[in-house]
Parts: C-alpha cells; sequence; structure tokens
C-alpha cells in the first residue's frame, strides 16, 4: 500500500484485532500483513507498549507441548480503540471530501484568479 501506518493507527489496528479474540503474537502480525507490510520485529513493541499502558495483557496457554503467550485487551484498551475509532472516522471523512472535493469550504479573503 501507498500509505504509512503511524503509530496511533498500528496502535488501533492491533486493539482491533484483540478485541475480536485474544491472539499471540505471530496471528497479530499474520492478520495486520493481510493489509500492511509490517514484520514481527516492528509488532513486538508495539505489544509490549500497549500493555505498558494497561492497554494489553498477555497469558500464557500450553500449545503442542509449549506456552503460548496470548494478548486479551484491557477495559482501558477498549476505551482508547474507542476514541481511536471515532478519531480515524472523522479523518477518514475529511480526507475522502478532500480527494473527492466535496469537503472544500471556500477559503475567506482568497481571490480567485482570473485570465
Amino acid at each position: 500500500m501507498t500509505y504509512q501506518l503511524t503509530a496511533p493507527l498500528l496502535d488501533a489496528c492491533v486493539l482491533g484485532i484483540v478485541r475480536s479474540e485474544d491472539s499471540y503474537g505471530y496471528t497479530l502480525t499474520q492478520k495486520v500483513r493481510q493489509v500492511v507490510d509490517i514484520s514481527e520485529s516492528t509488532l513486538y513493541p508495539v505489544l509490549r507498549r500497549l500493555q505498558k499502558v494497561n492497554y494489553l495483557r498477555t497469558y500464557d496457554a500450553p500449545y503442542q507441548g509449549r506456552n503460548r503467550r496470548y494478548y486479551a485487551i484491557t477495559d482501558e484498551g477498549r476505551n482508547m480503540l474507542e476514541f481511536y475509532e471515532n478519531e480515524w472516522n472523522e479523518y477518514k471523512d475529511k480526507i475522502d471530501g478532500l480527494i473527492k472535493g466535496t469537503g472544500l469550504v471556500p477559503s475567506e479573503g482568497v481571490m480567485e484568479e482570473k485570465d
């Protein structure tokens, strides 16, 4: 994709995935990669940061004789995700308006060029 994924947008993506179901790092990476080119080495610092600010919690569960670390969203994470969703919708609507030329408000005091 042409557009860059900023840190808050990546946070929102991760929180949205984990809201749907608890996930471990590899599956989170795979789900984000369906939309954006991202490496596991990029995602794990995001997961640690989201955990540090109490938006995610972790727990271990056995899988084929080993433990997997799962990430689950917290109430604070749900609140932040709701904030991100509202911000995203407002931003997306404004960008859509600019791209389509329908969201432009005429500038005051700007004179149009005449031929």
